[in-house]
């Protein structure tokens, strides 16, 4: 109720700015102040100030206001994970088939000029992995280095 008093006071004190303004021979002024003005009575008549009030002041609106954005968070969150593993569902299922395929089907089988001759990019998995150049072992230290190795030989360094 008192929202609706405070609208209607802001559209009348509008509207008699208007007419001062009117009285300057300042039309196009005054008619944009008097549009400006109907504004909040035209709210108060449709009910809308009503509707945002009883929102403002209602404990099941702004539970229904944290579940929105709860639901914002998620779907954003998800977006990002998405984002970092690589695509959608589709793609990364796509991709494992693709790397179960190259890994049945032996790397010799592929045609050495074949695919270079037709422009096509060949894959890393078509080249064989560089050897790395032995490097030469301390005496005592050859156990504390294994599990190093083996994670360089596993990325093919």
């Amino acid at each position: 109720m008192i929202a609706e008093t405070v609208c209607s006071a802001v559209a009348v004190a509008g509207l008699g700015i208007a007419a001062v303004t009117a009285y300057r021979k300042r039309f196009l002024a005054a008619a944009r102040i008097a549009a400006y003005a109907l504004v909040p009575l035209g709210l108060v008549m449709t009910g809308a100030v009503g509707w945002v009030v009883d929102t403002a002041f209602s404990p099941t609106a702004w539970a229904g206001f944290v579940v929105l954005g709860g639901a914002w968070a998620l779907f954003a969150s998800t977006r990002a994970v998405e984002r970092r593993r690589g695509g959608t569902r589709k793609e990364r299922r796509a991709a494992a088939r693709a790397a179960r395929t190259d890994a049945a089907a032996p790397a010799a089988t592929a045609p050495s000029l074949g695919q270079a001759s037709l422009g096509q990019a060949s894959r890393p998995a078509d080249r064989p992995a560089p050897r790395p150049a032995a490097a030469p072992r301390a005496t005592g230290g050859s156990d504390d280095f294994s599990d190093i190795e083996a994670i360089l030989k596993k990325h093919g360094i």
